[in-house]
């Protein structure tokens, strides 16, 4: 591999209304000056209000995009996104294991996407043991939202302080190197916090980022594709974890201020907002 930083290689599900999936994750990754090559695992017809078809291509066509842009252009960091079913998590788990073969250490971001901001299942029920199996163990961070990460430790977790690091712990014991557990999905009697806490749960302990949760119609649409494609990137040009993580929340923090409120459900992010004010 050559010595160029900021490669981040994506594999994940594609969004055709552009505010989350791999849109989002080359718009991310291009604003924070890396460079992203991509492997779709599937093609989702949605837009900001719902998911309404899914199509997923055959493993060894995955594989065959994988290897192409890897072979040629490298990585200095993989993002793994929507991966869908058992085949494609498979694909993607001996990719790493060829990957970190050639390169000890290569940083890998996982964001388990299960479910879509509407509600749609992204991720195939069969194929959640494989996901906690074959790629949480590979995570350099692993980046559940709050229903994700009930979900992986198949218990309800209450919304303060403590309970949200207890939790980021418990999802460490799943294999990941870090865990970044995201607080945006944090309620108060059925509605949004005005406070979002998110935690980052390493070796040396937990570290809880809070800030006042940013007003948008309805939900903010993408932000964990974001927010993991940006820690990626950081992380592709030799950034810490903790420092990573501090600056994609600033980056994901400005694209959320400056939506441009398109579409009629979800708000779509504004990724391009540092060139544009």
């Amino acid at each position: 591999m050559s010595e160029n930083k900021g490669r981040v290689l994506v594999i994940a599900g594609s969004d055709s209304g552009g505010g989350a999936g791999i849109q989002a994750d080359t718009k991310t990754i291009t604003a924070l000056g890396g460079f992203a090559t991509t492997a779709i695992t599937a093609l989702t017809a949605q837009n900001t209000k719902a998911v309404t078809e899914i199509h997923a291509p055959p493993p060894e066509f995955l594989n065959a995009q994988i290897n192409a842009v890897y072979n040629d252009i490298g990585a200095d960091a993989v993002k793994l996104g929507m991966l869908h079913d058992t085949d494609t998590i498979t694909t993607a788990a001996d990719f790493l294991a060829r990957a970190r073969s050639e390169q000890p250490g290569l940083p890998v971001v996982a964001d388990p996407v299960m479910f879509a901001a509407a509600g749609a299942r992204l991720l195939r029920a069969d194929a959640e043991q494989a996901l906690a199996a074959q790629i949480i163990p590979l995570a350099t961070v692993l980046t559940p939202n709050l229903p994700e990460a009930e979900h992986l430790l198949a218990r309800e977790i209450r919304h303060d302080s403590e309970n949200l690091a207890a939790a980021a712990r418990d999802l460490r014991k799943l294999g990941a190197e870090n865990v970044l557990l995201k607080g945006g999905h944090l309620q108060d009697n059925n509605n949004p916090t005005a406070h979002i806490i998110d935690t980052l749960a390493g070796a040396d302990g937990e570290i809880q980022f809070r800030h006042r949760r940013l007003p948008v119609r309805g939900a903010a649409h993408g932000t964990g594709c974001t927010l993991a494609s940006a820690v990626a990137t950081r992380l592709a040009f030799g950034d810490s974890v903790s420092d990573a993580v501090e600056k994609a929340r600033e980056y994901v923090r400005g694209a959320i201020a400056h939506a441009q409120g398109f579409g009629h459900g979800a708000t779509p992010l504004h990724h391009g907002w540092r060139s544009s004010v």
